[in-house]
């Protein structure tokens, strides 16, 4: 599976990562991605940096060449309220926002509380994808939130990092997908990529997506038209830029 963009990544700004965001941008376009989203963590992270970072968008290009940059946050969910670490006045600058659940923030949830979080982050206007939520430690109702997600136009992430990040929820994962797949909710194969070295990898993804029969119009990130589909659902203000 050749995938065409990828929205999970970091930059130095977050201090565990190793590239600048015009390191990620070059490497990006050497793999001959259309797209890349910058999404370095919200400010509740440890090694992350003051909100302010994530109003300064203005100061990096909308498309390079044939790539579109997207500048957008990799937020965390701080309760079971679903509220992010960004506040909604740094959100709305943004082009592409994941909510993400950290052990770090929230170290367990029961089914019942982690189901009822995911419910909450869906009513959140302003997010575009849910991140890495296969993790055992918050295991939720899929049958219940994702069609939820699928109403309200969240992407669900299959993060290949989870990989070897998170190896105990690879059978959640399936059982993810399986669900999206059931649902019709769309989803996005990402590297969460830490450095250039990452970008784009995708890890037995492919294969596992293959074995379940896992439809390619609901990969947003699977070919370009996918992709401008998904951005135009979302009404971002750089559209005008972009041509299928």
């Amino acid at each position: 599976m050749k995938l065409v963009a990828d929205l999970h990544t970091h930059t130095m700004f977050s201090d565990h990562a190793f590239n600048t965001v015009t390191e990620m941008i070059t490497q990006a376009q050497k793999l001959g991605l259309r797209g890349i989203a910058i999404t370095d963590h919200g400010p509740a992270m440890p090694d992350s940096g003051h909100q302010w970072h994530f109003m300064n968008k203005g100061q990096l290009p909308k498309k390079i060449g044939d790539l579109i940059v997207m500048f957008g946050a990799e937020a965390d969910v701080m309760n079971i309220e679903g509220e992010l670490d960004i506040t909604e006045y740094y959100l709305r600058n943004l082009d592409w926002v994941i909510a993400s659940i950290h052990k770090d923030i929230l170290p367990q949830l029961s089914y019942d509380e982690a189901t009822q979080l995911w419910l909450n982050v869906a009513e959140n206007p302003y997010v575009d994808m849910i991140g890495h939520c296969e993790q055992v430690e918050h295991f939720f109702d899929y049958e219940k939130v994702i069609p939820v997600f699928a109403a309200k136009n969240k992407v669900v992430e299959i993060n290949v990092n989870s990989e070897s990040a998170r190896p105990t929820g690879q059978k959640n994962m399936v059982k993810l997908a399986e669900v999206c797949k059931k649902y019709g909710c769309k989803i996005a194969v990402n590297s969460d990529a830490h450095s250039i070295y990452t970008i784009g990898q995708q890890g037995s993804v492919p294969e596992m997506l293959k074995r379940i029969d896992f439809p390619q119009e609901l990969i947003v990130n699977a070919t370009y038209e996918n992709l401008v589909n998904e951005l135009k659902i979302h009404n971002k203000n750089f559209l005008s830029l972009i041509e299928v």
